[in-house]
Protein backbone atom coordinates (compact mmCIF):
# COMPACT_ATOMS: atom_id res chain seq x y z
CA UNK A 1 0.00 0.00 0.00
CA UNK A 2 1.13 3.50 -0.96
CA UNK A 3 1.60 6.54 1.96
CA UNK A 4 -0.84 9.52 1.31
CA UNK A 5 1.44 12.68 1.63
CA UNK A 6 0.62 16.48 1.64
CA UNK A 7 3.32 18.45 0.82
CA UNK A 8 4.10 22.25 1.32
CA UNK A 9 4.01 23.41 -2.20
CA UNK A 10 5.47 27.26 -2.03
CA UNK A 11 5.79 29.40 -5.43
CA UNK A 12 7.88 29.00 -8.00
CA UNK A 13 10.64 30.46 -6.22
CA UNK A 14 11.01 27.54 -4.44
CA UNK A 15 12.72 25.95 -7.44
CA UNK A 16 15.15 28.32 -6.50
CA UNK A 17 15.93 27.15 -2.98
CA UNK A 18 18.16 24.27 -3.03
CA UNK A 19 17.87 23.25 0.16
CA UNK A 20 14.05 22.77 -0.04
CA UNK A 21 14.47 21.14 -3.59
CA UNK A 22 16.45 18.44 -2.37
CA UNK A 23 14.39 17.38 0.70
CA UNK A 24 11.31 17.15 -1.76
CA UNK A 25 14.06 14.76 -3.88
CA UNK A 26 15.27 13.05 -0.82
CA UNK A 27 11.83 12.74 0.20
CA UNK A 28 10.72 10.98 -3.01
CA UNK A 29 13.40 8.40 -3.43
CA UNK A 30 12.09 7.30 0.26
CA UNK A 31 8.73 6.17 -1.39
CA UNK A 32 7.75 3.27 -3.02
CA UNK A 33 7.49 4.09 -6.93
CA UNK A 34 3.73 5.05 -7.57
CA UNK A 35 2.10 3.74 -10.59
CA UNK A 36 0.61 7.13 -10.82
CA UNK A 37 -0.05 10.48 -8.80
CA UNK A 38 -3.24 11.68 -7.62
CA UNK A 39 -3.14 15.67 -6.95
CA UNK A 40 -5.60 18.02 -4.88
CA UNK A 41 -3.65 21.21 -5.03
CA UNK A 42 -4.81 24.53 -3.08
CA UNK A 43 -5.29 26.07 -6.58
CA UNK A 44 -8.38 24.67 -8.15
CA UNK A 45 -11.45 24.93 -6.41
CA UNK A 46 -14.75 23.84 -8.67
CA UNK A 47 -18.01 22.33 -7.53
CA UNK A 48 -19.05 19.86 -8.48
CA UNK A 49 -15.47 18.34 -8.19
CA UNK A 50 -13.36 18.20 -11.43
CA UNK A 51 -11.87 16.28 -13.30
CA UNK A 52 -8.63 17.12 -15.14
CA UNK A 53 -7.07 16.47 -18.30
CA UNK A 54 -6.20 12.85 -19.03
CA UNK A 55 -3.58 13.68 -21.53
CA UNK A 56 -0.85 15.92 -21.59
CA UNK A 57 -2.09 19.59 -21.87
CA UNK A 58 0.17 22.73 -21.43
CA UNK A 59 0.69 23.55 -17.75
CA UNK A 60 -1.61 26.89 -15.90
CA UNK A 61 1.04 29.80 -14.91
CA UNK A 62 -1.48 31.00 -12.42
CA UNK A 63 0.81 33.38 -10.65
CA UNK A 64 2.00 36.92 -11.85
CA UNK A 65 4.79 39.00 -11.24
CA UNK A 66 7.58 36.00 -11.34
CA UNK A 67 10.60 36.72 -13.57
CA UNK A 68 10.26 35.30 -16.99
CA UNK A 69 11.70 32.03 -16.62
CA UNK A 70 9.27 30.25 -14.74
CA UNK A 71 6.87 31.04 -17.28
CA UNK A 72 8.87 28.25 -19.57
CA UNK A 73 8.48 25.99 -17.20
CA UNK A 74 7.12 22.32 -18.62
CA UNK A 75 6.43 19.01 -17.01
CA UNK A 76 5.10 17.27 -19.74
CA UNK A 77 4.06 13.99 -17.38
CA UNK A 78 1.83 10.93 -19.27
CA UNK A 79 -1.80 11.25 -19.09
CA UNK A 80 -3.63 9.22 -16.27
CA UNK A 81 -7.03 8.17 -17.93
CA UNK A 82 -7.21 4.64 -16.33
CA UNK A 83 -7.02 6.37 -12.80
CA UNK A 84 -9.58 9.05 -14.04
CA UNK A 85 -11.71 6.33 -14.91
CA UNK A 86 -10.93 4.70 -11.54
CA UNK A 87 -11.50 8.12 -9.55
CA UNK A 88 -15.14 8.65 -11.56
CA UNK A 89 -15.91 5.13 -10.20
CA UNK A 90 -14.66 5.63 -6.71
CA UNK A 91 -16.49 9.38 -6.46
CA UNK A 92 -19.83 7.60 -7.73
CA UNK A 93 -19.77 5.06 -5.13
CA UNK A 94 -19.92 7.52 -2.98
CA UNK A 95 -22.29 10.04 -4.56
CA UNK A 96 -19.87 12.77 -4.69
CA UNK A 97 -20.61 14.77 -7.76
CA UNK A 98 -18.34 15.18 -10.68
CA UNK A 99 -17.73 16.32 -13.88
CA UNK A 100 -14.39 16.22 -16.66
CA UNK A 101 -12.81 19.42 -17.61
CA UNK A 102 -10.11 17.65 -20.31
CA UNK A 103 -8.37 20.45 -21.05
CA UNK A 104 -7.62 21.60 -17.46
CA UNK A 105 -3.65 21.34 -17.13
CA UNK A 106 -2.17 21.04 -14.21
CA UNK A 107 -1.62 24.11 -11.85
CA UNK A 108 1.67 25.38 -9.89
CA UNK A 109 0.86 23.21 -6.78
CA UNK A 110 0.82 20.70 -8.82
CA UNK A 111 4.01 21.02 -11.02
CA UNK A 112 6.41 22.87 -8.93
CA UNK A 113 6.67 19.82 -6.03
CA UNK A 114 6.95 17.12 -8.93
CA UNK A 115 9.18 19.03 -10.69
CA UNK A 116 11.45 18.41 -7.31
CA UNK A 117 10.56 14.92 -6.64
CA UNK A 118 9.54 13.67 -9.81
CA UNK A 119 11.91 15.33 -12.24
CA UNK A 120 11.92 13.16 -15.27
CA UNK A 121 8.09 13.57 -15.64
CA UNK A 122 7.74 9.97 -15.84
CA UNK A 123 5.01 9.15 -13.90
CA UNK A 124 1.52 9.80 -14.87
CA UNK A 125 -0.45 12.56 -13.08
CA UNK A 126 -3.96 13.41 -12.74
CA UNK A 127 -5.12 16.80 -10.93
CA UNK A 128 -8.44 17.11 -9.32
CA UNK A 129 -10.65 20.18 -7.91
CA UNK A 130 -11.28 20.64 -4.45
CA UNK A 131 -15.45 20.81 -4.56
CA UNK A 132 -15.60 22.85 -1.32
CA UNK A 133 -13.51 24.50 1.49
CA UNK A 134 -15.51 22.35 4.30
CA UNK A 135 -13.62 20.24 6.67
CA UNK A 136 -16.12 17.43 6.50
CA UNK A 137 -16.52 16.99 3.15
CA UNK A 138 -12.89 17.42 2.22
CA UNK A 139 -12.52 14.55 4.81
CA UNK A 140 -15.37 12.26 2.91
CA UNK A 141 -13.73 12.66 -0.28
CA UNK A 142 -10.25 11.68 1.31
CA UNK A 143 -12.22 8.24 2.65
CA UNK A 144 -13.71 8.04 -0.65
CA UNK A 145 -10.13 8.24 -2.78
CA UNK A 146 -8.58 6.09 0.29
CA UNK A 147 -8.66 2.73 -2.00
CA UNK A 148 -6.03 3.81 -4.49
CA UNK A 149 -3.27 3.85 -2.03
CA UNK A 150 -3.60 0.10 -2.54
CA UNK A 151 -3.67 0.20 -5.84
CA UNK A 152 0.47 2.18 -6.13
CA UNK A 153 -1.22 5.46 -6.63
CA UNK A 154 -0.03 8.39 -4.58
CA UNK A 155 -2.80 10.66 -3.50
CA UNK A 156 -1.05 14.20 -2.96
CA UNK A 157 -2.54 16.87 -1.15
CA UNK A 158 -0.54 20.53 -1.72
CA UNK A 159 -1.02 23.39 -0.06
CA UNK A 160 0.82 25.46 3.10
CA UNK A 161 -0.76 24.56 6.97
CA UNK A 162 -0.54 28.40 6.87
CA UNK A 163 -0.48 31.04 4.22
CA UNK A 164 -0.33 34.28 5.25
CA UNK A 165 1.78 36.16 2.58
CA UNK A 166 1.72 39.58 4.09
CA UNK A 167 4.10 37.77 6.24
CA UNK A 168 6.16 35.66 4.18
CA UNK A 169 9.35 37.25 5.57
CA UNK A 170 10.79 37.24 8.67
CA UNK A 171 10.71 37.22 11.64
CA UNK A 172 8.37 34.09 12.32
CA UNK A 173 5.39 35.46 13.97
CA UNK A 174 4.06 33.56 16.91
CA UNK A 175 0.66 32.29 15.67
CA UNK A 176 2.17 31.03 12.78
CA UNK A 177 4.39 29.07 15.44
CA UNK A 178 1.12 28.32 17.34
CA UNK A 179 -0.93 26.99 14.56
CA UNK A 180 2.24 24.80 13.22
CA UNK A 181 2.91 23.11 16.49
CA UNK A 182 -0.93 22.38 16.52
CA UNK A 183 -1.46 20.88 13.39
CA UNK A 184 1.81 18.95 14.30
CA UNK A 185 0.13 18.06 17.63
CA UNK A 186 -3.14 17.41 16.17
CA UNK A 187 -2.30 15.10 13.19
CA UNK A 188 0.56 13.02 14.82
CA UNK A 189 -2.40 12.21 17.15
CA UNK A 190 -4.91 11.58 14.09
CA UNK A 191 -7.52 13.62 16.75
CA UNK A 192 -9.86 13.92 13.51
CA UNK A 193 -12.67 15.86 15.39
CA UNK A 194 -9.99 18.35 16.12
CA UNK A 195 -9.02 18.97 12.55
CA UNK A 196 -12.15 19.27 11.55
CA UNK A 197 -13.03 21.81 13.90
CA UNK A 198 -9.61 23.65 13.16
CA UNK A 199 -11.20 26.44 12.42
CA UNK A 200 -12.94 27.08 15.77
CA UNK A 201 -9.84 25.13 17.97
CA UNK A 202 -6.12 26.00 16.45
CA UNK A 203 -4.34 29.07 17.71
CA UNK A 204 -3.93 31.72 15.25
CA UNK A 205 -5.59 30.76 12.58
CA UNK A 206 -7.14 33.76 11.51
CA UNK A 207 -3.68 35.26 11.23
CA UNK A 208 -2.55 32.50 9.55
CA UNK A 209 -5.13 31.25 7.07
CA UNK A 210 -6.80 34.29 6.06
CA UNK A 211 -8.15 31.55 3.36
CA UNK A 212 -8.60 28.65 3.93
CA UNK A 213 -7.36 26.80 0.32
CA UNK A 214 -4.20 26.14 1.44
CA UNK A 215 -5.37 24.14 4.19
CA UNK A 216 -7.89 21.86 2.65
CA UNK A 217 -5.69 19.60 0.54
CA UNK A 218 -4.31 18.24 4.22
CA UNK A 219 -8.35 17.70 5.14
CA UNK A 220 -8.16 15.33 2.41
CA UNK A 221 -5.24 13.69 2.77
CA UNK A 222 -5.93 12.70 6.23
CA UNK A 223 -9.02 10.97 5.03
CA UNK A 224 -7.34 9.45 2.32
CA UNK A 225 -5.26 7.69 4.89
CA UNK A 226 -7.56 7.35 7.80
CA UNK A 227 -6.56 3.89 7.76
CA UNK A 228 -2.82 3.92 7.84
CA UNK A 229 -1.12 4.04 10.81
CA UNK A 230 1.77 5.75 11.23
CA UNK A 231 2.24 9.47 10.93
CA UNK A 232 5.53 11.31 10.11
CA UNK A 233 7.02 15.00 9.09
CA UNK A 234 9.41 14.43 6.01
CA UNK A 235 9.93 18.52 5.97
CA UNK A 236 9.25 21.28 8.39
CA UNK A 237 10.70 24.66 9.17
CA UNK A 238 9.57 27.80 7.99
CA UNK A 239 10.24 29.37 4.40
CA UNK A 240 12.39 32.47 4.36
CA UNK A 241 11.76 32.16 8.03
CA UNK A 242 8.55 33.58 7.40
CA UNK A 243 4.94 32.80 8.30
CA UNK A 244 4.77 30.23 5.84
CA UNK A 245 5.66 26.21 7.36
CA UNK A 246 7.16 24.24 5.28
CA UNK A 247 5.92 21.02 7.30
CA UNK A 248 4.60 18.34 5.18
CA UNK A 249 3.30 14.99 6.31
CA UNK A 250 2.96 10.96 5.88
CA UNK A 251 0.82 8.84 6.32
CA UNK A 252 2.29 5.17 5.82
CA UNK A 253 0.38 2.00 6.39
Amino acid sequence: MMPVIFLAHGAPMLLDDAGWIGELAAWATRLPRPRAILMISAHWEERPLAIGATEPRPLIYDFYGFPERFYRLRYPSPGAPELAARVRDLLDAARIAHRDEPERGQDHGSYVPLLCMYPRADVPVLQIALPTLEPRPLYELGRALAPLAAEDVLIVGSGFLTHNLRAISGPTPRWARELDAWCADVIGRRDVDALLDYRAKAPGVREALPTHEHFAPVVVALGAGHAHAKVSFPITGFWFDGSLTRRSVQLDP
